[in-house]
C-alpha cells in the first residue's frame, strides 16, 4: 500500500520517512508516522510523513462536494452504501489481515470487526418500526389557523419537520477497533447528507486508508461527487488542526478522555459545532452469591483480556462478594492463567496477541509495579511472556499453527506480548489523581497513587476487590469518573433492577460481560465515558439536526387584536 491521502477524489501520496536526504523537511510536512506489525516490530506495516497542507483542501473539497451529495435523494444516497456493503463483504478477508498485521489484534477478533462493517449499513438502513432511520425521518401534519379557528375541513397549514446535514464531519478514529468505530460514525453520516473527513489513528494508517479507498470506489461507482470522502493520515498534530479547523461542522470522535477533553476545549468557541466523544471507561464487573459462578468467570475473563485488554468496554474491576470470594476469585486466578497468547495469525486457537505497542506494555507493567508496591496484591503477575508461544509461518502460502511442543527456535516471542494480570486491592476510590489512561506514553503519577484508583489500564490488567453487600458493590461500582459499561452476576430479580437503576453507565449488562455491544442498541457513556452523544443505532441521531416548519398554502391570514387593515392599502 503506497501511503497517501485522498482529497477531493485524488489520491496523493505521501513521501516515506527519511526520504529527504540531506535536506530540510518543506514547512508544510509534519512529524512523520510508522506504523508495525506489534508480533513482528521489524516489520513496517505503513510509513510516511503527512503533510499539513492537505487539511486545509481536504476541507474545501469536502465543502464542495456538500451541496450535491447533501441535495440527493437519499435513496441514490443509500444505494451507494448499498454498493459499499457488498465491497466489505467481498474484501473481508483482506481488511481482517491487515486489522490483525497493524493491530496484533487475533485474527478471530479481526474477522469480527470486519464483518460488522457490512452489518452497520443494515443497521443504519433500517427503517423498521425499532429501525433508527425512523428518528431522522422526516414528517408533517394539518396545523389550525395563526389564531385557531380554521375549519377541521379545509386547513391550509401543515407543520412540517425534516431533517439537515451538519455539512463537513471529522472523524477521529482510533486504532482499536480502526476499521468498525471509524465506518460506525462515517455510514450515518453519508446516509444523511454530510461529508466526511477522516483522520485515521497513527497506529493503524494502513487500515484507515484501506476504509477509505473502498468508499471512495463505491461513492465513484455511484457517480458521487469528489470529496465526499477524504483521507488525512497523521498523529496529534494534525488532529488538533483538523479539529479546529473554521471549515468543519462536527467533530466524531473516538479515544481516550485526555484527547476528547482537549478537543472540547479547543471548540468552547464553537457552540454550534456538533461535538460527539466516544471515550474510555474503568468497568466494573458486580457479582453475587446467587450468581452462576461458572458463567460470572467465564465473562468477567472474556471481557478483561479480550483484544488484549484493549476495548473501552473492557471489565477494569471485579467486584464480589466475600460469601463467594473464595471460589470466585481462584477460578478467575486459573483460567486467566491458562488464557492462550500467541500469534494472532496462528490458526492454533490463540485468545490473545501481542499489545499495540511497546510503550503500551511498559505502562501496564509500571502501573502494576506502582500498585503492587502501594498495597496491591499480585494473583496473577503481567509480564512479557518467557514461554513458546503459538506462531505462525509466514513463509507458507497460508496460516498454519506451530504448537507449543513444536516452538520457534528462539523461545522469546520477538513481538510486543503481555500476558494477563490481576491484582486485589482493598477497595475502589473515584477522583483520585489518576485522570487519565494508562496507555502509550502514560506515567504513573508518583504522589498520592492509590492502587484501587480511578483510572483506565488500557490492557490486560483486572483489578479485584471484595464487598460485604450489594449497597458496598454499588458504592464501588460507581466509585469512577467514567459511564461507559457495568455488568452485574445474579439470579436475583430485586439486585437486578436495583443495579439497572443505580449503576452509573450508558450500558449495563446482566450475566454477560461488559465487553461486546449490539449495533441495534445505542452505544455511549457517561461522565468521561462520552458527552451524550451515543454511538451504535443512535448514531444518526447526532449526524442531522431537525428542522421545523408551518407550510401555508392559503390566503387567510387573521387579524390578531390590537391589528387593523383595509385591502384599500394595497
Amino acid at each position: 500500500m503506497t501511503p497517501a491521502d485522498l482529497v477531493g477524489g485524488e489520491w496523493l501520496g505521501l513521501r516515506a520517512r527519511g526520504g529527504l536526504s540531506g535536506a530540510a523537511a518543506p514547512a508544510r510536512a509534519v512529524a512523520g508516522i510508522t506504523s508495525r506489525n506489534p508480533a513482528h516490530p521489524d516489520r513496517i506495516v505503513w510509513s510516511g510523513t503527512p503533510d499539513s497542507s492537505h487539511i486545509d483542501a481536504a476541507v474545501s473539497a469536502a465543502r464542495a462536494a456538500l451541496p450535491t451529495w447533501s441535495r440527493w435523494p437519499r435513496e441514490r444516497r443509500f444505494a451507494a452504501l448499498l454498493r459499499l456493503k457488498a465491497l466489505y463483504e467481498s474484501r473481508a478477508q483482506q481488511i481482517a489481515e491487515l486489522i490483525s498485521d497493524e493491530t496484533g489484534k487475533v485474527l478471530w477478533d479481526a474477522r469480527q470487526e470486519a464483518g460488522a462493517l457490512a452489518a452497520k449499513i443494515d443497521i443504519t438502513l433500517d427503517d423498521s418500526a425499532a429501525g433508527p432511520l425512523r428518528r431522522v425521518t422526516g414528517f408533517e401534519f394539518p396545523l389550525p389557523g395563526a389564531t385557531g379557528g380554521l375549519p377541521a375541513s379545509a386547513p391550509t397549514r401543515l407543520g412540517r419537520c425534516w431533517f439537515r446535514p451538519h455539512g463537513v464531519m471529522a472523524v477521529i478514529g482510533p486504532f482499536n477497533f480502526p476499521a468498525h468505530l471509524p465506518n460506525g460514525h462515517i455510514i450515518p453520516a453519508l446516509a444523511m447528507g454530510n461529508t466526511v473527513i477522516l483522520k485515521p489513528s497513527d497506529k493503524a494508517p494502513a487500515v484507515g486508508q484501506l476504509l477509505i479507498a473502498l468508499m471512495q470506489e463505491a461513492l465513484e461507482a455511484e457517480g458521487a461527487p469528489p470529496g465526499v470522502v477524504n483521507l488525512i493520515q497523521g498523529a496529534g498534530d494534525i488532529a488538533a488542526r483538523l479539529t479546529t479547523h473554521a471549515g468543519i461542522d462536527g467533530i466524531l470522535f473516538t479515544g481516550s478522555w485526555p484527547v476528547g477533553r482537549r478537543i472540547l476545549e479547543a471548540n468552547l468557541d464553537n457552540p454550534g459545532r456538533i461535538v460527539a466523544l466516544e471515550m474510555g471507561g474503568n468497568n466494573p464487573a458486580v457479582v453475587l452469591p446467587d450468581a452462576d459462578l461458572r458463567q460470572a468467570v467465564i465473562e468477567c475473563l472474556r471481557s478483561a483480556f479480550v483484544s488484549t485488554g484493549q476495548r473501552c468496554t473492557c471489565t477494569r474491576r471485579v467486584i464480589i462478594h466475600e460469601a463467594i470470594a473464595a471460589r470466585f476469585i481462584p477460578a478467575l486466578c486459573k483460567a486467566a492463567s491458562h488464557l492462550i497468547i500467541g500469534h494472532p495469525r496462528a490458526e492454533h486457537p490463540v485468545f490473545m496477541g501481542p499489545i499495540i505497542s511497546e510503550a503500551s506494555r511498559t505502562a501496564v507493567l509500571d502501573f502494576q509495579s506502582r500498585a503492587a508496591a502501594a498495597g496491591a496484591e499480585v494473583l496473577v503477575e503481567a509480564s512479557q511472556p518467557n514461554r513458546p508461544l503459538p506462531s505462525f509461518d509466514s513463509s507458507a502460502s497460508a496460516p498454519s499453527a506451530l504448537s507449543a511442543v513444536n516452538p520457534p527456535s528462539d523461545p522469546q516471542p520477538e513481538g510486543w506480548y503481555i500476558s494477563p494480570g490481576i491484582l486485589r486491592v482493598d477497595r475502589f476510590i473515584p477522583g483520585d489523581e489518576s485522570n487519565a489512561s494508562a496507555g502509550e506514553g502514560f506515567t504513573v503519577p508518583t504522589n498520592g497513587f492509590h492502587p484501587g484508583g480511578d483510572l483506565e489500564v488500557f490492557g490486560p490488567l483486572l483489578r479485584l476487590s471484595v464487598v460485604p453487600d450489594l449497597d458496598e458493590a454499588l458504592n464501588q461500582a460507581n466509585a469512577t469518573r467514567f459511564g461507559l459499561a457495568a455488568s452485574i452476576f445474579t439470579r436475583d430479580p430485586a439486585a437486578v433492577d436495583r443495579f439497572l437503576a443505580e449503576a452509573r453507565a450508558g450500558c449495563i449488562n446482566v450475566n454477560t460481560g461488559t465487553a461486546g455491544a449490539s449495533s441495534k442498541l445505542p452505544f455511549g457513556g457517561l461522565g468521561r465515558s462520552g458527552n451524550h452523544r451515543p454511538a451504535g443505532s443512535f448514531s444518526l441521531d447526532y449526524c442531522a439536526y431537525p428542522v421545523a416548519g408551518m407550510i401555508e398554502s392559503g390566503a387567510a391570514a387573521q387579524l390578531t387584536p390590537g391589528m387593523h387593515f383595509d385591502d384599500a392599502w394595497l
